[in-house]
């Protein structure tokens, strides 16, 4: 059992496992490694999960199962139907409720002896360094870019073991930094890529059992260190192709030009950006003069083209009454031109909507270049989802009204 590049246990083992613990993790303390004394260290140990989608779900089942004895979760976000494709922890009732309370409850029926803390926001610049601080391992699921950088950077600052895993449609990435024993995220990817520079799960789509694949891997990562076990992903990039079954993996070594990181100003800079202000930016980025609520559009009087960017088995499931169908990928290509295809007659304003807002806002720049300047452009704020949460009527594909509400003029 190789123990290159390990930095030895993370956590000293408690005095005793219980009759209890004994039984229940029978399969470790015969494995070689780990045993009474692992599975001790693993029952001191706390783990902070950031994040309980995708990449959390599977992490949290599995560090849960192992015998962890406290975890945090903590995810600022709420179960959708979306979700349940992948993020195995949740269930149909718990759509609309807090991810992070859906997670602790799911864990707890595994473990009822578990001790699990819940926090229902996003990590932050202000909560961060404290959260890192008071945990032994942080294994970040994340699905921004500004996390993952302030996830290294708190990492840096505080001396935490760090476990870091990515997925996007068919593959994943995972590795492993811990602080003063090998290179971290800025020495394979020194600068924070644009917050649009990747499509987001809805716009690009994500395998589902991909997240139990890359999870589990960032789950074994967290174990191995905890325990002192094995050769970590330090100073490696584990990839994983699922199309083609292909695993590889590349080595990378500490950038010696690469300024340490003293504080969270630069990391703060890109979060902000993520979650603007309200007296700046809407909820996607946009100036708000570049954004329209469902109320406002309904009970506006001036005609309006209301384009749906959504993809067509979206559409299938409901539409806006009276809205046309342009996806975003037509419109990456094809601009303004696209939208005067399918104009009856030139629009003086042009509404675009998605699921929530952040494909129409995309889409909202993106005309913006083409576009002539007597044409007004927004993005309806929240998407079909804000429509159909205000009561207003949807229409399924088979032309059924799904909701009663009023029409827009």
């Amino acid at each position: 059992m190789s123990t290159a590049n390990n930095p030895g246990p993370l956590v000293a083992p408690t005095d005793s496992l219980s009759p209890r613990e004994l039984d229940r993790y029978a399969r470790h303390l015969s494995l070689p490694g780990i045993g009474v004394e692992g599975q001790s260290r693993l029952r001191a140990a706390s783990a902070l999960v950031i994040g309980a989608g995708g990449l959390g779900a599977p992490v949290l089942n599995y560090l849960a199962a192992a015998g962890i004895g406290s975890i945090t979760i903590i995810d600022d976000d709420v179960v959708e139907a979306s979700n349940l494709q992948r993020q195995v922890l949740h269930r149909d009732a718990d759509i609309g409720r807090a991810k992070v309370d859906s997670a602790r409850d799911a864990l707890l029926r595994l473990d009822p002896e578990l001790e699990v803390d819940t926090i229902g926001e996003r990590l932050s610049p202000d909560n961060a360094l404290e959260l890192f601080d008071s945990h032994d391992v942080v294994v970040d699921g994340a699905d921004n870019f500004a996390t993952r950088y302030l996830s290294n950077d708190a990492a840096e600052l505080t001396g935490t073991a760090l476990i870091w895993g990515t997925i996007f449609r068919f593959s994943g990435q995972v590795s492993t930094f811990v602080p003063a024993h090998g290179p971290m995220l800025r020495d394979l990817f020194p600068d924070i890529p644009e917050a649009d520079s990747v499509p987001n799960c809805a716009e690009g789509g994500v395998l589902g059992v991909l997240c139990g694949t890359v999870g589990s891997a960032m789950a074994t990562e967290a174990v191995k260190l905890i325990c002192g076990i094995g050769t970590p992903l330090i100073g490696r990039l584990l990839r994983y192709d699922a199309l083609e079954s292909d695993y590889s993996t590349l080595r990378f070594s500490p950038d010696p030009d690469r300024e340490p990181i003293t504080d969270l100003a630069e990391v703060a800079v890109a979060c902000a950006a993520t979650r603007p202000g309200p007296d700046e930016l809407g909820a996607d980025g946009l100036a708000q003069e570049d954004e329209v609520s469902v109320e406002e559009y309904r009970v506006g009087s001036s005609p309006v083209l209301l384009i749906d960017v959504r993809a067509e088995w979206e559409r299938q499931i409901s539409s806006i009454p009276g809205s046309i169908h342009l996806p975003l990928s037509v419109l990456q290509v094809e601009g303004w031109s696209a939208v005067e295809t399918v104009a009856a007659h030139p629009p003086f304003e042009v509404v675009l909507h998605c699921k929530s807002g952040a494909r129409s806002a995309q889409a909202v720049r993106l005309l913006k270049d083409g576009a002539p300047e007597s044409v007004r452009l927004r993005s309806l704020v929240g998407g079909i989802d804000a429509w159909s949460a205000s009561g207003s009527e949807t229409v399924q594909a088979s032309g059924q009204t799904a909701m009663p509400g009023a029409h827009h003029p």
